[in-house]
């Protein structure tokens, strides 16, 4: 399967690089260029990429708000936050506002390659041990009259899976938490898998977001 991805820059050196290593992957086809948030949400609407390599810091719409619209307008599109800084606001807005992970623009091309198929197929590429950082660091932009008992969504899950959505938001991997819970990790995927589909979130970043978000989980 080919994976079509749109880039998002307001550099037009940017987007040429980066659609000069993608193109030569044969799985990967660029099939858009946006210069600004506005018109990546219109490409994104038009063209139904796979992946979406979002910049944050545009003139216009910056790369959050098409973030979210995106994920809004587009659900079959997945959104790649592009970022200078590993632990930087603008990467905390972007998972908040729907993107399935972020990526330092200095990454290796193998590192792009890598998270480009992590993300079109469905998955996350920033770890929970990486959000949970920075969702800590940015703590206090969260929501101060949230609670446990206020999102509804969070009454659908059983007691067991409540524990996972914790251990997941604390940083464990599946099988880490396997070992804590003295479950199987094949159990372990289950839950998360109920987990997300009950939350109606799309990947195990987001259901770490919904976790601080809902005061489930509190920041260190």
């Amino acid at each position: 399967m080919t994976i079509r991805v749109l880039l998002t820059d307001d550099e037009a050196l940017l987007r040429m690089a980066f659609r000069t290593v993608l193109d030569v992957q044969p799985d990967m086809e660029v099939v858009g260029e946006a210069g600004d948030g506005a018109e990546a949400v219109r490409l994104a609407r038009r063209l139904r990429p796979d992946v979406v390599l979002m910049d944050v810091r545009m003139p216009g719409t910056d790369g959050i708000e098409a973030t979210r619209r995106v994920v809004r307008e587009s659900p079959r599109s997945r959104v790649l936050i592009l970022t200078t800084f590993d632990l930087d606001e603008y990467a905390f807005a972007g998972l908040r506002a729907g993107a399935s992970g972020f990526l330092l623009k200095n990454a290796r091309p193998e590192e792009l390659f890598a998270a480009i198929r992590v993300v079109a197929a469905g998955d996350a590429v920033v770890s929970p041990r990486i959000t949970r950082r920075l969702l800590e660091n940015f703590a206090h932009r969260l929501p101060n009259d949230a609670g446990p008992g206020e999102d509804e969504r969070l009454r659908r899950l059983s007691a067991r899976e409540r524990e996972v959505l914790v251990e997941v938001a604390h940083g464990l991997s599946n099988a880490e938490i396997a070992a804590a819970m003295h479950l199987a990790e094949a159990t372990v995927k289950t839950h998360l898998s109920r987990i997300l589909s009950k939350l109606e979130v799309r990947d195990r970043v987001q259901a770490v977001v919904f976790a601080y978000e809902s005061r489930l989980v509190h920041p260190a």
